[in-house]
């Protein structure tokens, strides 16, 4: 079996977290106890180029148990768990590619490492899988079914390929369930990034004005989790419509322009590029610290801040320290890079429970269905959010109404009323 892991003699530390997350991943254990007897995705091949976490771990062996043969690469330079590569490796028998900090040519070593396989299925969180073969590995898509993807920025990249008709297979947009963007952005991303921002700095929060740069699900989650430590949270948009949601959820909303002066902590979610850029850094405090919570290291300007600077130095493990020609110090976390994964562990296990649901039933779908759907982006099927909704519940002992015949009757009429 070909892989390539930092350090194969990490494997049993490794394997010890993926049991602890397992233990708070129920509903996947639950789809796992379904994959055994019924073999659902026997012979299917499935390369994924996902955060190679705890989380990420449980999920391969589901994959691995409803019968697929996977391969596993990373998402992001930074976010790989070592010693879960390495237990993937040495006790379940899955081939990764993935060491934390690798150079931006080996991690494309890697994914093609995991497309060596030649896929029947992808798995993808940023679409760099996606994108990789549709570039450079073309003569795998003859084979591929249909595929999947985590992440809001890696839809955009799908419904862009989809409008300039290059996309060459449907995709499963796991990203826009409601059980993945309601509670993994919103509650993980939330919970993950705070966790990032202080095992970086070990700055106190409470006190400390953070600004948060966008408002979609992720940036609402960290914005409402700062507020609950005690920060005093500004938001910069440029939705009108989310603008007036975070100030009716009592947040200051301002430009970049204004809170750059007046922000310590700075956090960007946004999933686009140089939201914070060296007119920013000129103005800001002495010490400010800079970090992302998106996928993609570009929505703070690093080569804005590199000419900005006149010398830099790494001052912790995860802060580089630049200081300005104005004199004043500029703390980026962790690269720029998404920092709950980078310097924290990424979303509780609890969490991706439900993400990762989304992904083993959209495979067994694309399996049953993939034939018959055309080249373009699609949402996970209500019926699986629901299932996945209901079993959640389950596992948590919550039981809810069901309709009567007399409200279905009246909620599917039009004759009645006032």
């Amino acid at each position: 079996m070909k892989y390539d892991v930092k350090d194969p003699k990490l494997a049993k530390q490794g394997r010890l977290r993926i049991e602890w997350a397992e233990r708070n991943m129920p509903v996947l254990r639950l789809i796992r106890e379904k994959f055994k007897k019924q073999k659902p995705l026997k012979g299917v091949k499935i390369s994924a180029c996902l955060h190679v976490t705890t989380e990420t771990a449980n999920l391969m062996h589901t994959l691995a148990v409803g019968g697929a043969k996977v391969a596993l690469c990373a998402s992001n330079p930074l976010s790989t768990q070592d010693d879960v590569a390495a237990s993937l490796v040495r006790d379940y028998n899955i081939p990764v590619f993935s060491i934390k900090g690798e150079s931006n040519r080996v991690y494309y070593q890697h994914i093609n490492g995991a497309l060596d396989i030649e896929p029947d299925i992808t798995m993808d969180d940023g679409a760099d899988l996606v994108s990789t073969l549709h570039a450079s590995r073309k003569k795998l898509l003859k084979n591929v079914i249909g595929g999947t993807e985590e992440t809001t920025t890696g839809v955009v990249r799908l419904r862009s390929m989809e409008k300039h008709g290059v996309l060459k297979y449907p995709l499963i947009s796991v990203n826009d369930s409601k059980t993945k963007h309601f509670f993994d952005n919103r509650y993980g991303t939330g919970q993950s990034t705070v966790d990032g921002i202080l095992r970086a700095t070990n700055f106190l929060l409470a006190g400390s004005k953070v600004v948060v740069a966008g408002y979609g699900w992720c940036g609402r989650g960290f914005a409402t989790k700062a507020k609950g430590m005690g920060a005093d949270v500004i938001v910069t948009e440029v939705d009108p419509l989310k603008a007036i949601e975070a100030v009716m959820d009592g947040f200051r909303v301002m430009p970049m322009a204004e809170a750059a002066k007046i922000g310590d902590v700075f956090c960007t979610l946004t999933g686009d590029v140089n939201v914070i850029r060296p007119e920013h850094f000129k103005v800001m405090k002495d010490n400010a610290v800079v970090c992302n919570s998106g996928h993609f290291n570009v929505e703070i300007d690093i080569p804005g801040l590199e000419k900005t600077a006149k010398r830099k130095r790494q001052i912790r493990e995860f802060v580089t320290e630049y200081t300005l020609r104005n004199g004043k110090r500029i703390n980026l976390l962790a690269d720029g890079r998404l920092v709950n994964l980078s310097a924290a562990e990424g979303h509780p296990a609890c969490v991706m429970d439900m993400s990762f649901a989304n992904q083993a039933l959209s495979a067994e779908y694309l399996v049953n269905n993939g034939n018959a759907l055309e080249n373009k982006v699609y949402a996970v099927p209500e019926r699986i959010d629901s299932e996945i909704a209901c079993l959640k519940l389950k596992s948590l002992g919550v039981k809810i109404d069901r309709l009567t015949p007399e409200q279905k009757e009246y909620l599917a009429s039009w004759e009645l009323g006032t």
